[in-house]
């Protein structure tokens, strides 16, 4: 006669099954915690609200981009004839004077070895110093690039999807990086007619058929209204916002 499977009976020390372990209580948040929480969510939902309503008004108004630089008349002084740089004194930051000797080169010879004066061809501020004492250089080498301190404007490149809405004489809020809350004003002097150089405006053809469109931009010269005595730099950073009305 077969025997039926064989279990193991789990019993109490009275012979009684042990009761089945009651489930852990689910842990309620606090109502302060739900307010919290609630508050947090409407401030994020009005913070992301106001964000899009100020980026469909500024979009509206402005034509911004932060594609710019301050800029300038270029100066550059170049080597008058060939030979050996001396008594150069066109370091950066140094302050040209129009006609005013920035150094001499001394040309080669025998026993004679004369010396042509190097002079500022107008009034500026040495930004870029290439020349070395001492050195060898041949005529027409550029030795240093200044700008006139006078005549500071801003380069802007916009995308030309934009450019439409760019006109002269339009007014431009100017942001510096250097200078944060300057609030500088200017107007649009001049809108070029082709894209920037960096730029190909036709693009030679591309036999692998995997040409990808690039966005061209605009170069556009703005003037400053008022320099409010800050030290401007070329090269300096620059955010404009353009009227677009």
């Amino acid at each position: 006669m077969s025997e039926g499977p064989i279990t193991d009976t789990v019993t109490t020390d009275n012979g009684a099954p042990p009761e089945e372990a009651a489930p852990p209580a689910k842990r309620r948040i606090k109502r302060s915690t739900r307010i919290g929480l609630a508050v947090i969510l409407v401030l994020a939902l009005l913070a992301a609200a106001a964000f899009v309503a100020y980026y469909i008004l500024d979009t509206r108004n402005y034509v911004t981009t932060d594609n710019a630089q301050i800029d300038g008349n270029q100066i550059t002084v170049n080597a008058p004839t060939s030979g050996t740089l001396i008594d150069w004194r066109g370091q950066q930051g140094a302050q040209l004077r129009k006609d005013a000797s920035v150094g001499r080169v001394q040309m080669q010879g025998g026993f004679v070895q004369p010396q042509m004066v190097i002079r500022a061809p107008a009034d500026g501020v040495v930004a870029v110093d290439n020349g070395v004492e001492g050195a060898y250089v041949t005529a027409g080498t550029q030795l240093a690039v200044a700008y006139d301190g006078s005549a500071i404007y801003v380069t802007a490149r916009v995308d030309e999807t934009d450019i439409d809405d760019v006109q002269v004489g339009r007014p431009v809020d100017i942001s510096v990086d250097a200078f944060p809350d300057a609030g500088l004003t200017g107007r649009v002097l001049e809108v070029k007619s082709g894209a920037a150089g960096v730029f190909s405006l036709f693009p030679q053809a591309n036999t692998s058929g995997n040409f990808q469109k690039v966005t061209q931009v605009i170069p556009v010269k703005i003037s400053i209204d008022d320099l409010k005595g800050l030290g401007l730099v070329p090269g300096m950073n620059v955010t404009v916002k353009i009227h677009r009305n």
